[in-house]
């Protein structure tokens, strides 16, 4: 069996950045070899996605990612604005 061109990738938003793209969760379809980077990229590419900051927190799981990490089949991340405390 082959694999599909393209994989289904799930991103989490939450606090401000759900707010600037009008949902808590968006799905992209990416190219296998894809990394978080491009992940990125196709957030920023949304309606609402340029407001983002330069550099996000992303966790996919329970663990931050880099940047350079390649995307997997099944893979869900979380785009985590700064939290403050009190």
């Amino acid at each position: 069996m082959t694999e599909p061109a393209h994989i289904p990738v799930q991103v989490r938003l939450f606090a401000r950045y759900a707010e600037l793209l009008g949902s808590s969760k968006v799905i992209l379809r990416l190219p296998l070899g894809s990394t978080v980077a491009e992940v990125v990229a196709g957030v920023r590419a949304l309606p609402g996605g340029p407001s983002l900051p330069e550099r996000l927190l992303i966790a996919r799981g329970v663990d931050q990612v880099r940047y350079d990490e390649p995307v997997q089949l099944g893979d869900e991340f979380a785009f985590l604005p700064p939290m403050s405390g009190g």
